[in-house]
């Protein structure tokens, strides 16, 4: 879960004064870990993190029902700020590596001071983590990254398109050609309808003008992608994503959603308490349905990367358009 601040979906960035009041909403949340076994996974970015009320909500909420606090950076309110060299957001692709790292040692630091531990797992805020900045994580401490959310098209943002449905090591590679060491990537669980259509339309995509490839790959989420996020998708796809996903081989299924999604008004897809609730129940009904269908166990981000597991380990090279790394 991404735990922030209100204002995601409102299409600016300020440094300052993002409401907080759906941080305690997170208890709703109670019945995933207690009725079906599934630890949460909390990804709070630094205005939850330095928010005296939030930060009791959270360690109360770990002390009470397990689960894991990670990381979650939204740079544009983040110190220290520097010099942007564009506009906010600025995206990892340009942003100076020195200001990266700067701005995650405030994170952990402000994580750590309350929670007592050096958080393992981190996810980039707007999946916006490109390979330079990737290769930084590990020296951070961050073992297991979750920014990647494989078959979709985010418009100058990293080339995750064809990256697998399943966790896979990455041997990250600095700027200058050395090692960054080996980061675990848990991407969010999506699949294609049809096996093949991906490579197809990424081929397709790579050979037609720029703005006819980015539309083919930005459309293909509407009409060739199934997932279990509850928010993009319908419940029905939501079921026929996991049988797909245990059909081809897959162990793991990853959900996500956004913090501020338990409060009305504070996202476009839930505008009023009715649709809120109606989200809950979603999520249960899926979940009930899970538990019934299969033998499901949970974990956090973290356990993932138990040794005893073998992940496969996957390589970077090549690009979409020579700015962005491509997944094989």
């Amino acid at each position: 879960l991404d735990v922030e601040e209100e204002g995601l979906f409102s299409g600016s960035y300020p440094r300052t004064g993002g409401g907080l009041e759906n941080i305690p909403l997170l208890w709703r949340l109670a019945f995933i870990p207690e009725a079906f076994g599934l630890p949460l996974t909390l990804l709070a970015d630094y205005p939850a993190a330095g928010d005296k009320a939030s930060r009791a909500v959270l360690s109360e909420l770990l002390d009470a029902l397990g689960g894991e606090l990670g990381a979650h950076l939204h740079p544009w309110n983040t110190p220290p700020f520097g010099t942007p060299p564009q506009p906010e957001p600025v995206s990892t692709r340009v942003m100076p590596l020195s200001l990266f790292r700067a701005k995650m040692e405030t994170l952990l630091d402000a994580l750590e001071d309350f929670s007592g531990t050096r958080p393992a797992s981190f996810r980039m805020g707007r999946w916006d983590l490109f390979s330079r900045a990737m290769a930084e994580l590990p020296s951070l401490g961050i073992r297991v990254d979750s920014s990647v959310a494989p078959l979709r098209r985010v418009k100058n943002g990293p080339d995750h398109f064809l990256a697998p449905a399943d966790p896979y090591y990455v041997d990250v590679r600095k700027e200058d050609g050395s090692s960054g060491g080996r980061l675990l990537e848990v991407p969010t669980t999506q699949v294609p309808l049809v096996p093949g259509t991906p490579k197809l339309a990424y081929a397709l995509a790579r050979s037609a003008p720029d703005n006819i490839g980015a539309a083919l790959l930005s459309g293909f989420k509407t009409v060739g992608v199934l997932g279990i996020n509850p928010v993009w998708m319908p419940p029905a796809s939501m079921r026929m994503a996991v049988r797909e996903h245990v059909r081809r081989g897959g162990r793991v299924l990853t959900m996500f959603w956004h913090s501020s999604e338990l409060l009305p008004g504070a996202s476009p897809h839930f505008p009023d308490q009715a649709s809120v609730d109606g989200f809950l129940k979603k999520i249960r009904d899926f979940l009930e349905w899970l538990a019934k269908s299969y033998d499901i166990r949970g974990t956090t981000l973290s356990e993932l990367a138990d040794p005893a597991r073998d992940w496969p380990v996957m390589s970077i090279g090549g690009s979409f358009r020579n700015s962005s790394p491509d997944w094989l």
